[in-house]
């Protein structure tokens, strides 16, 4: 094993790939001349040169359109995004586009593509920066959406999402590229559409994903101490979406709780605890809750804004209250 930071190992999926596969390339703002925005492209540039490392104007619907064509005709281009809430520019592409092709084309045409960058909140950067996107194409058939926590899990699931034959939307998070783990050494893949119990337990099952997951790490040492066993659940994957993880995990259990950075109207945890309560319901020994955050655009305001994200005292409340303690 070896400790490197979650851009390393962005960086370390791509340009592996790339090395591999002479039809992999990435373009996107920044890329290139400036190591990325996030600096998760870093020396690509220098090893791959400019015909697949590639700088692009500030167009999301023309680069994007750009790539699906070039993946529907043998490449496999890597799409950074500078953030997801700039990818709206271009949605009309991955929706339309790069989502429907197989099925609209009868199979004749796929579209091997990987759209990046990060999504939801990363402090103070206001209502049109701070928003989660992954139910939005997560809702769309032809979509696979991946949302890692870790450097380990990053790397192993862009890999396999390059290889994928089918787009792919990867979400990351400007709060965690610095963010350092162990990630093997050598080549391997993460499946996907697979979960990881990060932790064992026994009294209350919490799924999470994506960043906000930490705060049930937090949340479970401090209930650990009141004697409170959490098991804990990083889908990695939302589409698709192991729920056979899950169920297993609440029928042990017998109690849910759902954390997500996102807005609580038609979200994940919405799906989820459906798909529970019609799989499951003899094993609920309590009603499920869901951890969102408010619901309403982003704050710019510090106080207002730790306010708004969901935290790990949340996490502690929503426990004892499956717990009824």
């Amino acid at each position: 094993m070896k400790t490197i930071q979650f851009r390393e190992a962005v960086c370390e999926a791509m340009s592996e790939e790339m090395r591999r596969d002479e039809a992999v390339y990435l373009m996107g703002e920044e890329v290139a001349e400036y190591n990325g925005a996030y600096k998760a492209s870093k020396g690509m540039l220098d090893e791959f040169g400019p015909d697949r490392v590639i700088d692009t104007p500030i167009s999301e619907l023309g680069f994007a359109g750009i790539a699906i064509g070039s993946a529907m005709n043998g490449c496999r281009p890597i799409v950074e995004y500078m953030t997801f809430n700039f990818s709206l520019v271009g949605i009309d592409q991955i929706i339309n586009n790069a989502a429907k092709i197989r099925q609209m084309s009868g199979g004749q045409f796929n579209c091997p593509i990987v759209f990046r960058g990060p999504t939801a909140s990363a402090g103070q950067l206001g209502a049109t920066h701070s928003q989660a996107f992954e139910n939005w194409f997560a809702n769309t058939p032809g979509l696979k959406v991946i949302v890692p926590s870790n450097p380990a899990d990053a790397k192993g699931l862009l890999k396999s999402a390059i290889r994928d034959d089918d787009p792919v939307i990867f979400m990351e998070s400007e709060q965690m590229y610095g963010d350092k783990g162990e990630v093997p050494e050598g080549e391997y893949l993460i499946p996907i559409g697979v979960a990881h119990i990060k932790r064992e337990g026994t009294d209350v099952t919490i799924v999470s994903f994506g960043k906000i997951i930490k705060e049930a790490y937090t949340a479970a040492e401090e209930l650990e101490k009141d004697g409170i066993s959490c098991e804990i659940i990083d889908l990695r994957t939302v589409r698709p979406l192991d729920i056979d993880t899950v169920l297993k995990s609440v029928k042990k259990t017998n109690r849910l709780v759902i954390l997500e950075e996102a807005w609580p109207f038609g979200n994940v945890s919405t799906e989820i605890t459906y798909q529970v309560q019609e799989k499951a319901f003899d094993f609920l020994d309590a009603p499920i809750v869901k951890i969102n955050t408010a619901d309403t655009p982003a704050p710019y305001s510090p106080v207002l804004l730790k306010e708004w994200l969901p935290n790990s005292n949340d996490v502690v409340k929503a426990v004892k209250k499956v717990l009824y303690r």
